[in-house]
């Protein structure tokens, strides 16, 4: 035989009665209701901003695979922003060797690989 079943408002007023204040009020504010795994995932990852970093990330590898071996070695995208994407260049003399001679071509390669829309313009500073 299954034990009694407990009546909890019966509980609660014993323990209001016991602590001479009552809390139930109070414990149920507290209590969160669950919620689903799929609105907790999208907001997590929506706060860790994992979109974006996958998008750098794939920024990154395709600039690797598209642009010539001998500017990638002193040039990389930092990031994307608004349509413009800003490459640091380890110094003046590549800064210029790029910007006079080498933009036109990457900037074709990088709209054919991500579209027009993606990145707009290539903004180039040493860093």
């Amino acid at each position: 035989m299954p034990p009694p079943r407990k009546n909890p408002a019966a509980r609660a007023r014993i323990l209001a009665q016991w602590r001479g204040v009552d809390y139930a009020p109070l414990e149920a504010a507290r209590v969160t209701p669950a919620r689903a795994p799929g609105e907790v995932l999208s907001a997590l990852l929506k706060e860790l901003r994992l979109d974006t970093r996958q998008a750098e990330a794939e920024l990154v590898k395709v600039w690797n695979a598209l642009i010539d071996p001998v500017v990638t070695a002193h040039a990389q995208p930092a990031n994307l922003h608004k349509g413009t994407l800003f490459v640091n260049v380890d110094s003046s003399v590549w800064l210029t060797e790029i910007v006079r001679y080498r933009r036109k071509e990457i900037i074709e390669r990088l709209q054919i690989s991500f579209g027009k829309s993606v990145i707009q313009k290539i903004s180039f500073r040493i860093g």
